[in-house]
């Protein structure tokens, strides 16, 4: 099957054409010919294997049939959403020539304000900034007659579901909704449920299971080792690199110190202005820095084919977020890797994640003493433990002699001034 076999409007097949979309991933393959039926969509799919396009050319084509429709996608950050408008930008070309918004915090209200005044039929947004306008009453949501929630684990994570259902007020009842999400837990079950009709259930591959052409690697090293063993690594790679730290100001930190060592890196967390945000990514994508030092806020969405390995300096705080970030690698059928740094504080953490990609892992414990040493060591310590109370082992305060030998000795007393050993004299 290919994107020309498709049962879309003749102008979408040629903007397909343009983009160099040739052959769909499975998860394309699966639910595009479903969401143009017209039906909801729940799916499900591993990282890096093309759910954008499964949402955006139904989607295009909806429009196209229907000049009065509106399409309505939510993402939770603003990196994802930018990365959707991007997507549809490459297939929405002068002959579709559909009008669209990008709605994300960190960018200027005004030129938002333009777009939608151009009447865009489609709308990319971060829930907060969507609420804001819709506040401000230069959004009005009453024609959207297709939903998309992209990404919808990641923003239950942040709490965003509150926010969601404000949005969801203002959407009509009769609309097609696709949700997309990389997990698939009790709660996003619940939504589908609630906001979905009758949605026709798309799963390709494990959800828990790392893409099979990425090399994984662990390195076991103390905490003190840990940069100057980057370093060594980054010499040794070809290629672009993202390293995934556990704070923002680690972040920071490591680019300063790679800098001074004489590598292009830069950072990226949230703590950036969204226009920040765009220029570190984009220098990343062509090349101008090597190195891309990030917090978990780049370990979904973040779609750049050039990287060539991800390398965990620290461990996530979630194990899920361990296969989005390894996913930022070997992206559309490339070979990628991906090196773990473990230290004895990450033991516990890492046992989780094997425990997610294989839920038959068993982690080896460590052999514990079984020599003579250590069985009288314990003998001592029980015995030192029963008689620890015994009123003959507890020491006074105020003694001020000992006995030795059957002879008192005196400790600690001072003599008088003017004493003197008198010598008996022999009578």
């Amino acid at each position: 099957m290919n994107f020309s076999d498709l049962n879309i409007e003749n102008k979408l097949k040629k903007s397909i054409e343009m983009a160099e979309f040739k052959v769909p991933t499975p998860i394309q393959r699966l639910s595009i010919p479903i969401s143009l039926e017209g039906k909801d969509v729940l799916g499900t799919a591993q990282t890096g294997t093309g759910k954008t396009l499964s949402f955006t050319i139904p989607m295009i084509n909806k429009l196209l049939k229907d000049k009065q429709a509106m399409a309505l996608i939510i993402c939770p950050t603003r990196e994802l959403a930018t990365q959707v408008m991007g997507t549809i930008l490459k297939l929405n070309v002068r002959e579709i020539g559909i009008s669209n918004a990008l709605l994300i915090g960190g960018e200027s209200m005004q030129k938002q304000l333009r777009q939608l005044k151009k009447r865009a039929r489609i709308i990319v947004g971060t829930p907060g900034r969507i609420n804001d306008h819709i506040e401000r009453k230069s959004l009005n949501l009453s024609k959207v007659n297709y939903l998309v929630l992209d990404e919808t684990d990641r923003m239950l994570d942040m709490g965003f579901a509150p926010q969601i259902e404000l949005i969801l007020k203002f959407v009509p009842r009769n609309h097609q909704t696709l949700l997309f999400s990389a997990t698939l837990p009790s709660n996003i079950l619940k939504i589908s449920q609630k906001y979905l009709n009758n949605p026709e259930r798309v799963s390709v591959g494990s959800l828990s299971t790392p893409i099979e052409k990425i090399k994984q690697e662990t390195f076991q090293i103390t905490p003190d080792k840990k940069y100057h063993e980057l370093i060594n690594q980054l010499v040794e790679r070809n290629g672009s690199i993202l390293v995934f730290v556990k704070t923002k100001h680690g972040a920071d930190k490591i680019v300063k110190r790679l800098k001074y060592d004489g590598h292009k890196a830069d950072a990226i967390h949230g703590n950036l202005r969204q226009s920040k945000r765009v220029r570190v990514i984009r220098g990343f994508r062509n090349g101008n820095s090597r190195i891309l030092v990030a917090t978990d806020i780049a370990a979904r969405g973040l779609d750049i084919p050039v990287i060539k390995h991800v390398i965990n300096y620290d461990l996530p705080q979630v194990p899920e977020d361990y296969i989005h970030r390894i996913g930022r690698t070997g992206r559309a059928g490339k070979d990628g890797s991906a090196l773990t740094f473990l230290t004895k504080n990450d033991r516990n953490m890492w046992r989780l994640i094997q425990k997610l990609i294989d839920p038959d892992f068993k982690f080896k414990e460590e052999a514990k003493p079984n020599n003579q040493k250590a069985k009288k060591s314990y003998k001592k310590n029980k015995f030192n433990k029963k008689f620890s109370n015994n009123r003959f082992n507890k020491k006074k305060k105020f003694k001020s002699f000992e006995k030795k030998n059957n002879k008192r000795k005196f400790k600690n007393r001072k003599r008088p001034k003017n004493f003197k050993f008198k010598k008996n004299k022999r009578k």
